[in-house]
């Protein structure tokens, strides 16, 4: 029999952590409750934590601080809740490294829905052709360390990334020359849902191609192929730390 996964809730609210509580663990998860990040993060350090539902707004950090603080640690993935449902919000907490984002009030079936999407595509192994998970990735001069989440120059200048450009990079990386469609990317990047993604993924290639130092009017890295999507022009190398 598998074990369960372990989802951690954190919430300030008693009846949303305990109705996530009961809820979850109906449906056969293992259920954790933090009432702010100093429980959180106490939680997530003594046990295995598959997946955190995280508020927005939290006594003391909140949960952009939360979760942008996690990233530098974990990769754990994070449903963000919020009872501000605003585009520009969700767009703050997917830069923040959040996995998803999910406005207050919700139904607790579309949450159950959406970790099990996230889950299943968290434990996804990498299709035939794609870069093996490693530490250090190399190309074209520049070094991304998945661990830090970091970009560091061929000069030595170290560039912290946001999740969802990290996660656009770390794709490419992935899928070094070859064409990859936008839905291939939304999907990868942030799940199912289409809009407003499709959108996004554009802003973070812009974002990315501003670090790379990457000619937006003739991009040399990322390369735009009309109608379709992207692609990186560059050989990677793996390295072990």
């Amino acid at each position: 029999m598998s074990t369960p996964d372990h989802i951690l809730v954190v919430d300030d609210d008693p009846e949303i952590r305990e109705l996530l509580s009961d809820y979850l663990g109906a449906a056969g998860y293992h259920t954790h409750t933090a009432a702010n990040g100093e429980e959180m993060m106490r939680i997530a350090e003594g046990c295995r934590i598959d997946l955190i539902v995280l508020d927005l707004m939290l006594p003391g950090e909140d949960g952009l601080t939360l979760c942008r603080n996690l990233r530098v640690r974990s990769n754990v993935p994070v449903i963000m809740l919020s009872a501000r449902g605003a585009l520009l919000d969700r767009i703050v907490g997917l830069e923040m490294g959040a996995d998803d984002y999910l406005p207050k009030p919700f139904d607790p079936r579309e949450l159950l829905s959406r970790i099990k999407v996230i889950l299943r595509r968290a434990r996804s192994m990498p299709v035939s052709g794609e870069l093996d998970s490693a530490p250090i990735l190399r190309f074209a001069g520049w070094r991304l360390d998945t661990h830090a989440r970091q970009l560091h120059s061929p000069t030595g200048l170290v560039i912290g990334l946001g999740g969802s450009d990290y996660r656009v990079l770390h794709t490419l990386l992935r899928h070094p020359n070859r064409t990859l469609s936008r839905d291939f990317l939304v999907d990868r990047v942030y799940g199912k849902e289409r809009s407003p993604f499709d959108r996004a993924i554009d802003v973070c290639v812009s974002r990315l191609r501003n670090h790379l130092e990457d000619d937006a009017r003739s991009p040399q890295l990322i390369k735009t192929v009309r109608n379709i999507g992207y692609l990186l022009a560059a050989d990677v190398m793996q390295e072990d730390t």
